[in-house]
C-alpha cells in the first residue's frame, strides 16, 4: 500500500512540474542544465529531462512490480533527487536570463520580420517601376525604369537569399 502511494505522489509531482516547466519546456540554454549523475540526457531543454524522470518512473513501477527490492529503493531515491532538481532549476529559471537561448531566437525573429517588411517593399516599388515602364513614351525613361527594375530585382533576390538564411538559423535554434 506505501509504494502505491509512493508511486501516485512520484507521479503527482511530475505532473505538477511538466505544469510550472511548460513556459519553458522548448528553450534551449547554452550548457546542460545538470550533471551526468543527475540525468543521463545531455540535452539543454527542459522538456527532455522531464522526459527522463517520467522514463525513471515508469522503470520504478517496472521494479515494483517485479519486486526488485534493491533496484526500487535505487530508482526510488534517484528520482526523487531528480524531481528536486527539477524543481530547483524551474524555481531559479527567471535568475537565468543570461543562461537561455531564446533571446537570439527572438532577435532572429525580429530580423525575419523587418526582411519580409523589406521585401514587400522591394516588391512593391518593382511592380510600380515595371507599371511605369509599360507606360513610358520615350527610349530614356524606358531604359531608365529597365535599370531600375533590374537593380530592384537584384535588390529583392539578395533580400530572400538573407530570408532563407535567416530561416535556417531559426529552424537550427528551434531544433
Amino acid at each position: 500500500m506505501k509504494t502505491a502511494l509512493l508511486l501516485e505522489t512520484l507521479q503527482n509531482q511530475l505532473t505538477s512540474l511538466r505544469a510550472q516547466a511548460s513556459p519553458l519546456m522548448r528553450h534551449a540554454t547554452l550548457k546542460p542544465r545538470f550533471d551526468r549523475q543527475r540525468f543521463r540526457t545531455r540535452s539543454t531543454r527542459m522538456e527532455d529531462y522531464l522526459d527522463e524522470a517520467q522514463e525513471n518512473l515508469e522503470a520504478l513501477r517496472h521494479a515494483v512490480s517485479h519486486d526488485r527490492r534493491e533496484q526500487v529503493i535505487w530508482l526510488a531515491e534517484h528520482l526523487g533527487e531528480q524531481i528536486a532538481a527539477l524543481h530547483q532549476e524551474i524555481t531559479a529559471w527567471p535568475l537565468r536570463v543570461w543562461d537561455s537561448a531564446s533571446p537570439a531566437l527572438e532577435k532572429w525573429q525580429r530580423k525575419r520580420l523587418q526582411h519580409q517588411e523589406y521585401e514587400q517593399r522591394l516588391f512593391g516599388m518593382k511592380q510600380a517601376r515595371e507599371a511605369n515602364l509599360r507606360t513610358a513614351d520615350t527610349l530614356e525613361a524606358q531604359q531608365r525604369l529597365l535599370r531600375e527594375v533590374t537593380l530592384l530585382e537584384g535588390r529583392l533576390s539578395r533580400c530572400r537569399q538573407a530570408l532563407d538564411k535567416i530561416e535556417r538559423v531559426i529552424e537550427r535554434l528551434t531544433r
